[in-house]
């Protein structure tokens, strides 16, 4: 990926699909700023796909160690989310 590139709103909107082929062909973002302040990111969609796959598999990964290192340090005072939803619509919290 390149150096993105940043427009305000006007000038994206004054030339949105050149700003779309940067995106597709150069793999260039375009970050949009409106009175000055960045707003948002125009990225190729491949690219959006990858870090949406890789958003995925990381919390995957962190829940996962989350799992391992709960059931390590289970001192069996632990209750199981089944158990959990049971006592909360019984209203035993």
């Amino acid at each position: 990926m390149s150096e993105p590139v940043t427009e305000s709103m006007a000038e994206v909107r004054s030339h949105l699909a050149d700003v779309l082929d940067r995106a597709r062909r150069d793999a260039t973002p375009t970050i949009v700023t409106r009175r000055g302040k960045a707003e948002a990111v125009l990225i190729d969609i491949d690219e959006y796909r990858r870090f949406k796959d890789l958003e995925e598999r990381v919390e995957e990964e962190w829940l996962s160690r989350l799992v391992d290192t709960a059931q390590a340090a289970d001192d069996g005072a632990s209750v199981s989310l089944e158990e959990m939803t049971a006592e909360i619509l019984r209203g035993d919290r």
